[in-house]
Order: C-alpha cells, then structure tokens, then sequence
C-alpha cells in the first residue's frame, strides 16, 4: 500500500534543520575571512587568492552530482542520505583547520596550499550538504509543509553564519588585537569553527535518524555498479534532469545569482575595510545584519508562499537583494550617502543590510522548496526519485559560477591596481580612483545582472494548483506500480 510520509514535528524540523549550522560557518568563514586573509594578511597576489578560490569551487562542483547520483542510488540500513551525514564531520573539520593554519611559505607554495585545502574543505561540505538538503525534499510530500521545513534550515544556517561573525569580531579579530590583521587569531578561530561544524552536522544527523524507514529507498534495479558504469550514470541523471522545462529556466537564474554573490562574498571584507572603513565592531553588526533580517524572514516565508506562490517570491528574493546591493555604492558616489566614520553610515548600512535579508531568504527558501516540487513533477514524467541529482545541479551552479565570481572579484582587483599586503590597513593607503572602481565592482557592475536573473527565473511554472495535480497522479503511479510489482511477484511464486 502506498502511503505519504508521515508529518513532521517541530522537533523533527529542529533536528534536520541543525545541520546547516555547519554551512553557515562555511559560508560565513569563505566569504567573509579566506580572501582577505590570503590577500591582505599573507600578502598572497588578489589574482592567485581569486584562482584558488575559483579552482577550488570547479573542483567542488564536479563532486556535487556525483555525490547527488551515489547518495540517490545508495542502498544500506541508514538508507540513502545518512551513511553521508556521519561520514563527513571529521574531514571536513581536519580540512578547515589547515585551510586557516598554513605554515610559513613562498607565494606559489602558499597559493598551492591555499588551493588543496580550500578544495578538500568543499569537498568534504559537498559530502556532507548534498545528501542533507536532499534528505529536507523526502521529509514531507506537502507543498506548503516543504517551504517550512526549508525556512528551518535556513534559519540554522544563519545562526551558524552569524555564530561565525561573532566569534570572529568579538573573540580573535577585536580593535585591541588589530582586528582582521591579527595573524595569530586566524589558527585558533579555523579551529573553533571546524568543531563547531563537527558538532552540528552529528547531531542533525543522530536527530533524524529515527526518519530513516520513513524515506525513499534506492530500488534494486536502480543500483548503479562500477565507476565508469555510476559516472555515465551520473551524466544520464543529470542531462536528465536539465529536460526538466522548469528546472532549466531556474538552474539558468540560479546561475546568475550565484556569480554575483560570489564577488559579493570575495570583496565584503575589503568594502567594509577601505571603501566604508569600519572598524571590528561595526564588522559585527553589519554582517550580523543581513543573517539576522534573513532568520526573520524565513518565519514569513510560507505565508508569502501561500499568498502570491512561489515564483513570485521568488523574484521578489532576487529584485530585493539587487537593489539594496546597489543603493549604497550608487548613493556614496553620488554624495548622498552619511560620511564615513559616523554612526549614521553605520545605521545607514545595517539597515539596508537587513532588509536585503529579509528579501533574499525569500528566494532561497522558495528555491530549495521548489526543487522539491520539480522532484515531484520529475517522478512523474520518469518514474525516478531523484533529489540528490536535482539539489546537487543547484549546488554545482551555486560552486562553478560562486568560483567565477571569486575568480572576477581576483582578476577585477588585479586590473584596478589594488595594493595587497598587510601594510595596506586605510582607506588611505588605497588611491581614490582604486576605491571608486571597487564600489562600482561591488556594486552595480555586477548586480546590474539581476535583470537576467529575473527573467530566467519567470519562466518558471508549477503553481500550487499543477503541484497539487502532480501529487495526485504521483500517488496513483506509485499505487499502479506497486500493484504490477506484487502481480509480478506472484506469478514468479506460481512458476517456482
């Protein structure tokens, strides 16, 4: 008999939703602390620092995929997704701690260091976030309860994100230490955030290991056996799932988003330090702004589902992050923006900082949930349960084009002359035309592709009514095809 998953407790969405306090430290740790760390405290060139950066997410990106295809056809007691969740914990942790602890090299040795652990780090996150995000999609089947479960895991995420930034700013990184140019704080925060990371994703995974029986289970003619045998089978899925006329249209926007938050993440530190000069403490408050709107928003976020359905949150995620991206870089350069130094800047920019949270969570809420429901209409039209594969796309557009953007936000400074180097410490020390071209960059040089963003993005086109069509014929292909399983059985019973 085939049943729906059985509903969620609160406590369930806790437990899952853990978890992606690791990401958040990840996310918190390479776009905020690794560029500027490599670049204006080691001294390693912007170009080298942007190519690791960019070399890593590649390599990374490739992984996803595979990761998505062999969780999705993974068979075993802790079913599909968990044998991940436990695997990662302490490569990922041992991976974070050397990325923030190189020894004392040469450029080239230090960019080659940079580069293996920064790639081993998302290789181990891949590990680990791919099977998690797509163990979310199979914990409810309903359209709406899926946007919650969602919201829970961005809501950790942003802890995690804002747990990193507070530990940073107020215990390594303070004024009295020389804020963000205190070498030796960088050893020990590596080390404090890859415990913190090690903890979140083991209790996630012990928290919703009771789910287990309740989740899709790999069939056995689905197996895929041999490398070479799985690696086709991965470009299969894949291609697969790029037929997908909605998944297409979004896997195209994502593609933009990303590569603008990728430069967005690499040049954060470097805005707030030269263009905005803040010290440590207003470090604090305007990163913690952004992860603070996004966790108040994501309380909101079904109900905006609910009332104007999903691609139209959506948009409204990526027309808001855009535009507050913009705002202030445009109104600086144009004298209508609060002098540095006062604290009205400092308001000016928190404030903007926290309604582009509560706009963006908007998107990625929506998005992850969606993909859920393409996973549905995907079923349908193929007859495979294949979350892993789709998350994992998301999440290889999210690497390949975040590492372009990290690799322009390299090459970008290399072409405007940007000074590296730990004696580079003021806005003084930059020349003014540098600082200008860095805010343009920064600001509506890249965000200016939120148009394309927009548009790809509108193309997308199951509604909550067709979502609701395609569960109903789901449920009756799941019933049929379990009948012609027990018939087959039968008859294979009755010839022996």
């Amino acid at each position: 008999m085939v049943t729906v998953t059985p509903p969620l407790s609160i406590a369930s969405k806790v437990n899952y939703g853990v978890g992606q306090a690791a990401d958040g430290v990840k996310n918190g740790a390479f776009g905020v602390f690794i560029f500027f760390y490599y670049t204006q405290v080691l001294g390693l060139p912007t170009a080298y620092t942007g190519l690791a950066v960019g070399i890593a997410l590649f390599f990374d990106a490739v992984t996803d995929p595979l990761i998505g295809s062999l969780s999705d056809n993974w068979a075993g007691r802790l079913g599909r997704r968990h044998p991940f969740l436990y695997a990662a914990p302490i490569p990922l942790g041992l991976c974070l701690i050397a990325l923030f602890s190189p020894p004392a090299l040469p450029q080239f040795a230090l960019f080659v260091w940079m580069t293996v652990f920064a790639v081993l780090t998302r290789m181990a996150m891949t590990l680990y976030y791919v099977p998690h995000v797509s163990l979310g999609a199979e914990l409810s089947d309903d359209y709406g309860e899926r946007t919650s479960i969602v919201a829970y895991r961005f809501f950790f995420g942003y802890i995690g994100q804002m747990a990193t930034y507070f530990i940073g700013f107020t215990l390594f990184f303070t004024d009295s230490r020389g804020g963000q140019f205190y070498t030796e704080g960088y050893s020990p925060f590596g080390i404090t955030l890859a415990v913190i990371m090690a903890v979140a994703i083991t209790l996630s995974a012990a928290g919703t290991h009771s789910r287990i029986p309740h989740l899709p289970q790999v069939q056995p003619q689905s197996r895929t056996t041999g490398v070479w045998t799985f690696c086709l089978q991965t470009i299969t899925d894949v291609r697969g799932a790029l037929r997908n006329y909605s998944f297409r249209w979004l896997f195209a926007g994502v593609l933009v988003v990303y590569m603008m938050a990728g430069v967005d993440g690499a040049l954060n530190l470097h805005m707030n330090t030269y263009f905005w000069e803040l010290q440590s403490r207003g470090n604090l408050f305007f990163f913690l702004a952004t992860p603070v709107g996004a966790m108040i928003g994501a309380l909101f976020a079904r109900r905006l589902n609910e009332r104007f359905d999903k691609r139209a949150s959506l948009l409204f995620g990526g027309i808001s992050w855009s535009i507050c991206q913009i705002l202030p870089v445009v109104l600086r350069l144009i004298g209508w923006f609060p002098e540095n130094g006062t604290s009205e800047l400092l308001w000016s920019l928190i404030t903007i900082k926290f309604i582009q949270g509560l706009g963006i969570v908007q998107a990625l809420v929506t998005l992850s949930s969606m993909i859920a429901d393409i996973a549905d209409d995907h079923e349908l039209q193929t007859g495979r349960r294949q979350e892993g594969i789709f998350f994992s796309a998301i999440s290889f557009s999210n690497k390949v084009t975040s590492g372009a953007g990290s690799m322009i936000a390299g090459f970008a400074l290399t072409m405007i002359s940007w000074p590296t180097g730990p004696e580079i410490k003021v806005a003084a020390d930059v020349p003014a035309d540098t600082l200008v071209w860095l805010g343009l960059i920064y600001g509506p040089i890249v965000s200016g592709f939120a148009v394309l963003c927009v548009y790809f993005m509108s193309k997308y086109n199951i509604t909550r009514a067709r979502h609701e069509q395609i569960v109903v014929e789901l449920l009756a292909a799941r019933a049929r095809k379990e009948q012609d399983h027990e018939v087959n059985r039968l008859h294979k019973s009755e010839a022996h």
